[in-house]
């Protein structure tokens, strides 16, 4: 958005597809992401997003570690299954 200059935590511009790491991301931490403003904030980016054709993945600290994050990154970007490249 040219007002707004929103940021993902990573993103890949030339397959439109970016990963947000959502709420605390540890027990000492304190994120804007949990505040109602904060998290209308947040909606109001991926609305965004998503009409200008981005494909968006949120995920907790804990489906990060999981491997969650790589499987959806892996498919929605066309990687293939995270399984054949690892």
């Amino acid at each position: 958005d040219a007002k707004r200059r929103w940021r993902f935590d990573r993103a890949w511009p030339s397959k439109m597809g970016a990963v947000e790491l959502e709420g605390l991301v540890g027990p000492w931490a304190k994120s804007r992401h949990t505040t109602n403003a904060g998290y209308e904030a947040d909606c109001e980016k991926y609305n965004a997003a998503s009409l200008a054709g981005w494909k968006v993945g949120r995920f907790t600290l804990r489906m990060l570690k999981r491997g969650d994050a790589l499987t959806w990154i892996a498919e929605a970007l066309g990687w293939g299954r995270r399984n054949q490249w690892q």
